[in-house]
């Protein structure tokens, strides 16, 4: 469903995205056309739309309270009510909502400037010219590269203060502001070592020039550099060290790697390829060459269609087995379900106060939460996981299952996507008045796992291997390497 795509700095990959004319609800709020950055609104009429906004959200939105009870929630709404004491412009809005949003946990929720907006950053040279890398063990921030014209500024060297305010304090102020699913971490330190700059830009300022702070080897020193603009930043797609294609497969030493970059159709027939297809061979090969080690890579897959995912799990299954166990909706989106709708959608079925839904006419998209067989020829092999914080949706999912079921030894990062499962789906989309846009999900899908287990997280791997600054700059694949050892010491 969701995946790397450009949200700022996030991105998502093409996938089955049914939009329903629920939206209409939220467009009372009405749109903005031209760009005017310098435009402000006044705080009553912010104040009044913050509490209409979430509260639509809320009633239709079935993961809305999954990780943060209506209690809690009430009382974060009051607070960046409050906290608007000003009129403001989009970008200052948009700041104040971006952290509301996040405490939905949910990737699939989103609150995002308009097109216009983005394209008008994207040439202010207002981004920090260099990359950072987030090190997690060591609490610090570090120069991955520079793109200033001050090349003193050392690649490893620690970034301090940014414009007088200490990284500590930015870090923060970054991390409450980027989605993700429940309280994971992973995915959100993955983003900022991809694009900090952006991050910072839209989420706390857009300076044309930049007073940081540097330390190297126990020195402190102060540079002024200026601004630059995206594309002194090279794309997102050379930034990822291990995949050329959607789908990659190959055997070495009697060891096989498969490599699933995303389970999007759409992405999968950009490059040629037919997911079903290519799943087949792979196990026809695996079958007749008895292949006894699988390494499966789906790190960076953040997701795609539903269908293939779980077809994927099927081949490590020898007998029917559970891939979700529901799919939710609220009651204010089952009561859309009417008229013309019908015709597309099977009306959800109320449960003990829950609106559950049951397939789809026109697609099998919404069908796993009924019992799967496995596929006929089904690897019986070992299988290894590698896994990151980039894993998101429907790899989430597969992740989730394929580890609650002991199908294979996951090695890695916790996953980005919840291990109990996400709120996707059927996405609505509406803007509000300042022009921002909001994407709402309108299924909770529950995974059939162990709804006691890694609340709130992602899976966690059985061997947790943490990326260094070291490995990151030099693009060790630390992970297959530690793979690869573990299965020759076997």
């Amino acid at each position: 469903m969701i995946s790397l795509s450009k949200q700022g700095s996030y991105f998502i990959k093409p996938a089955l995205i049914i939009i329903l004319s629920i939206s209409s609800t939220l467009n009372f709020f009405g749109q903005t056309k031209d760009l005017k950055p310098a435009q402000k609104y006044p705080a009553d009429s912010l104040r009044l739309w913050t509490s209409g906004l979430m509260d639509e959200i809320s009633k239709k939105h079935p993961g809305f309270y999954r990780y943060t009870d209506r209690e809690k929630f009430g009382f974060l709404i009051d607070s960046t009510k409050q906290s608007i004491q000003d009129s403001l412009t989009q970008l200052q809005y948009y700041r104040k909502l971006k952290p509301l949003f996040a405490k939905i946990g949910c990737l699939h929720t989103g609150i995002e400037l308009p097109e216009e907006y983005k394209a008008y950053l994207n040439t202010s040279n207002t981004l920090l010219p260099l990359e950072l890398f987030v090190d997690v063990k060591n609490q610090k921030v570090l120069v991955s590269k520079n793109y200033s014209e001050n090349k003193e500024v050392m690649q490893g060297a620690e970034l301090v203060s940014i414009n007088g305010t200490p990284v500590p304090v930015v870090l923060k102020k970054l991390l409450s502001a980027i989605p993700s699913d429940g309280y994971n971490q992973t995915e959100k330190i993955l983003l900022l070592n991809y694009r900090f700059p952006f991050w910072y830009q839209e989420i706390i300022d857009a300076p044309k020039v930049f007073k940081v702070v540097v330390r190297s080897e126990g020195t402190d020193q102060a540079f002024e550099l200026n601004g630059v603009s995206k594309d002194v930043f090279p794309p997102l797609e050379q930034l990822e060290k291990n995949y050329h294609g959607a789908l990659e497969f190959e055997i070495k030493n009697k060891m096989a790697i498969l490599k699933v970059h995303s389970f999007a159709d759409t992405a999968i027939k950009q490059s040629g390829q037919n997911f079903k297809k290519f799943i087949r061979e792979v196990f026809e090969t695996l079958q007749q060459q008895n292949i006894r080690d699988l390494i499966i890579d789906v790190r960076n897959n953040t997701g795609g269609t539903d269908d293939n995912a779980a077809l994927l799990a099927s081949f490590f299954f020898d007998k029917t087995f559970r891939y979700w166990d529901e799919i939710e909706v609220t009651e204010g989106v089952a009561k859309e379900i009417k008229g013309v709708n019908k015709i597309f959608y099977k009306k959800p079925e109320e449960n003990n106060g829950l609106y559950l839904w049951k397939k789809s006419w026109i697609t099998k998209e919404f069908d796993y939460y009924e019992p799967q067989k496995p596929a006929k020829m089904n690897f019986k092999g070992n299988s290894y996981l590698l896994t990151n914080g980039l894993c998101l949706s429907s790899c989430a999912d597969f992740t989730a299952v394929m580890s609650y079921n002991k199908k294979a030894v996951v090695i890695g990062q916790e996953t980005g996507g919840g291990y109990q499962g996400n709120t996707s789906g059927m996405l609505s989309r509406a803007k509000i008045p300042t022009g921002l846009v909001i994407t709402i999900p309108l299924q909770k899908y529950t995974n059939a796992v162990d709804l006691n287990k890694n609340f709130g997280r992602g899976t966690i791997p059985d061997h947790e291997i943490a990326a260094t600054f070291e490995n990151w700059i030099n693009k060790q694949d630390v992970e297959l390497d530690d793979t690869i050892q573990l299965i020759n010491k076997k």
